[in-house]
């Protein structure tokens, strides 16, 4: 196996623990509380738009190119079909995971808030394992393909990424005892697949399979968002609610930035 790819791999998927300190923050008033929690949700409603804004684009071109050319709508029927499947997958899949797992929300009345914090935060990190696993492959096919400069900077780019999205994980444990154990399984599940995504774009890629999993992980975000922002209303911190989203979401923007300046 190339060292360098392994190397790639790890270094995109790496950072991800570097956010993660957050949730051993101790005595975190109401109001720290909301901000981190805003802030998580902030990322992740950026990562939301950023990527099914990219899986309609690529579906509306397709639709274009063929009214265009007087060709067949197969190819954006099957693209759309793919993303409103794997979108589909992802959201209900984890209402099902809840109800079916984790119980309703009657069930839950027992639950420490702990362990309900814990809960979130591994579902986040569900979400973001399936976002980092395209993004590995998309390393992977760099690096094979002959585009080695592309594929460090494509990894230097997600690896700042992935420190934010290591804060969404963190920020909904902040306030509760928390073991470094637990975070390095979170940080295993949401950064380990940009690892194995490296190795597998090294091998092969499939364009459907990678449309796929981004749908996958927007479905997740999704229904995610919905839980984070229903926490956010239980603290009744709206104004510090509000400022965080906004810098979660600007943070998100601008390491975005970062990665596409990498690849220009």
């Amino acid at each position: 196996m190339d060292t360098t790819l392994l190397g790639l791999g790890v270094l995109a998927g790496g950072t991800i623990v570097l956010g993660l300190p957050i949730a051993r923050l101790r005595a975190v008033t109401a109001k720290t509380r909301a901000l981190l929690n805003a802030m998580a949700t902030g990322i992740l409603i950026f990562l939301l738009v950023e990527i099914t804004g990219h899986l309609i684009e690529e579906v509306e071109e397709l639709v274009e190119e063929a009214v265009e050319h007087g060709t067949t709508l197969a190819p954006a029927l099957g693209a759309g079909g793919v993303f409103a499947l794997g979108f589909a997958l992802g959201l209900l899949g984890l209402v099902y995971f809840e109800r079916r797992y984790l119980g309703t929300a009657k069930d839950q009345e027992g639950i420490t808030p702990k362990r309900k914090a814990q809960r979130l935060s591994m579902m986040i990190a569900v979400g973001l394992g399936l976002h980092n696993l395209s993004e590995g492959l998309a390393i992977g096919q760099g690096y094979v393909g002959g585009a080695v400069q592309l594929a460090w900077l494509m990894a230097i780019g997600f690896a700042l990424h992935n420190a934010t999205e290591g804060f969404g994980i963190a920020a909904p444990l902040s306030g509760h005892r928390v073991s470094w154990r637990f975070l390095m399984l979170t940080a295993l599940v949401a950064g380990g697949p940009t690892f194995l995504g490296t190795l597998i774009g090294g091998v092969w890629v499939n364009e459907s399979v990678e449309t796929f999993c981004l749908a996958l992980a927007s479905g997740t975000i999704l229904y995610i968002v919905g839980e984070l922002l229903h926490l956010g209303r239980q603290l009744k911190e709206e104004a510090v609610v509000g400022i965080g989203l906004l810098i979660g979401f600007f943070v998100a923007m601008a390491t975005e930035f970062v990665l596409i300046a990498s690849k220009a």
